[in-house]
């Protein structure tokens, strides 16, 4: 039983039905959070709302797809409404590339729909939660991202893709945030056994997985609070030191780092600026 320091907030997980962000769900309601659920499929859904009703919290469940503002729209309203304002929002609902394939040989609508879920679902998301985390000056929104989002991968063009395009989005996103009080992270869980990670070619064979647990525990202390001074960066606990990174936090924001930037090849060279 958890120490339920979360007691009396509410938080919105979305692809909660399974994986990750049921854990995550569950982690959440062991500390006493109540939780909205999102997801495509209800029977899945369900189970993680009577998992997490055992903690004794609120909990409530819609069917919806990120990828379409009206249903998350609709989803959102129906959360705010059951749960009152929304804490903690965690991006979760996530796709990959179904075959390791270069771009020129991917299916067309799949690679579309892995950009649309990775990155229309988060801005869907965002859209529709964060009026209400700057109106009341409070808020904190986790985005699951990848570590895929740093490095060129032709396997999976359209997650790579998507995962770096949402690390630019909430570098967009975080000065703007900042005086509103809002925090906002990517965290990158490493290499975690889920479904998804399960039908890639290249983890075929695993044995050594990232800590689900561990990434479980990471986004309840986002919600205590404890990396607000980590705003608007990328943490991976794939490698990461959480400790270090808090201690660094000062040098992290003053060297405007742990987010996309361009790297250069030299003093002499003109996009500097932009670096």
């Amino acid at each position: 039983m958890g120490l339920r320091t979360l007691e009396g907030q509410s938080a919105l997980v979305t692809g909660a039905g399974r994986g990750i962000g049921r854990e995550i769900a569950l982690g959440l309601a062991e500390e006493g959070m109540n939780v909205g659920l999102l997801g495509r499929h209800r029977d899945t859904l369900t189970d993680t709302l009577r998992a997490c009703a055992r903690h004794g919290v609120k909990c409530v469940a819609f069917a919806a797809d990120v990828a379409h503002p009206g249903q998350v729209k609709a989803a959102v309203n129906s959360v705010q409404r059951d749960l009152g304002r929304i804490d903690l929002l965690v991006n979760n609902a996530g796709q990959v590339d179904r075959a390791e394939v270069p771009l020129w040989e991917a299916d067309q609508t799949q690679w579309w729909q892995v950009v649309e879920t990775n990155l229309r679902g988060p801005f869907n998301l965002l859209r529709s939660v964060l009026p209400g985390m700057v109106q009341r000056g409070a808020g904190r929104v986790v985005n699951l991202n990848s570590g895929f989002a740093l490095r060129p991968d032709g396997r999976y063009s359209a997650y790579a893709t998507s995962k770096a395009a949402l690390l630019r989005l909430s570098d967009n996103l975080a000065e703007s945030l900042r005086p509103h009080g809002v925090t906002l992270l990517d965290i990158s869980p490493g290499a975690v056994a889920t479904d998804m990670t399960a039908g890639m070619a290249m983890f075929e064979g695993m044995v050594h997985w990232g800590s689900i647990p561990y990434l479980v525990s990471t986004v309840v202390d986002v919600a205590r609070g404890r990396f607000d001074p980590l705003h608007g960066r990328f943490v991976h606990l794939g490698q990461d030191d959480l400790d270090a990174l808090l201690r660094d936090a000062d040098l992290i924001r003053e060297r405007d780092a742990r987010t996309l930037r361009l790297r250069t090849y030299g003093d002499q060279d003109p996009l500097g600026a932009y670096a």
